[in-house]
């Protein structure tokens, strides 16, 4: 299937909303588009939203499929309104490269992370920053949140994998099994009362972990 509104080269990176029927995408160019893939033939262009022209390198659907968020090279994080097609947040920047947004399972929070080393909490409603968790020394490449809510996940350039606790905002749990950066972190579906994980690297594979806390 090919999207309309889309010219080739031009996309960084993709999300999917959590049904599967929304596709948004962030452009070199700073463009942010949001697609419904079931309409139309082939999918229709439902929002086309626009930043500063700073290359967009993270982007995000909420999972009640109301808000698009992005990272950029500039450092600014966006929170864009599905419902009316409107800029919501322009979020107290990072300063240096957005590598990677998340949006929290209930879409009340917003995490953001990149080339500062820290993790910025955005409330999603008012836009602003609630809580900054620091203990990354590099780069911070993926962002991934537990099933509950109750954990964030972290992966960087240096190899360190770090879980924290949304709740006590702080890291509860680090892991260092290599020291070739961690491209990718995600947490598995839920089974039982146990949320595990998995990271995958330049190392070339994927280290899996049956708690939250790493065990």
């Amino acid at each position: 299937m090919a999207l309309d509104g889309v010219t080739a080269g031009e996309v960084w990176a993709i999300a999917l909303s959590e049904d599967g029927r929304y596709l948004a995408s962030t452009t070199y160019n700073g463009r942010i588009n949001v697609w419904d893939t079931i309409a139309g033939d082939g999918g229709k262009k439902i929002r086309e939203y626009e930043t500063k022209k700073s290359f967009g390198l993270a982007i995000d659907l909420s999972v009640n499929g109301r808000y698009t968020a992005s990272g950029h090279e500039s450092g600014a994080v966006y929170i864009f309104s599905n419902d009316s097609g409107r800029l919501l947040h322009s979020l107290p920047t990072l300063v240096k490269t957005v590598r990677a947004v998340s949006f929290s399972p209930g879409s009340t929070l917003l995490a953001a992370a990149g080339d500062t080393g820290i993790i910025a909490l955005y409330d999603v409603s008012s836009g602003e920053q609630v809580a900054i968790l620091t203990g990354h020394n590099s780069w911070i490449f993926s962002l991934s949140w537990s099933f509950t809510g109750e954990y964030l996940l972290s992966g960087s350039f240096n190899g360190k994998v770090k879980v924290w606790s949304v709740e006590q905002r702080m890291c509860v749990a680090t892991h260092s099994e290599t020291d070739r950066t961690v491209w990718c972190v995600r947490w598995m579906p839920k089974t039982g009362r146990n949320e595990g994980f998995a990271a995958a690297g330049a190392g070339g594979g994927i280290s899996f972990y049956r708690e939250a806390t790493g065990g």
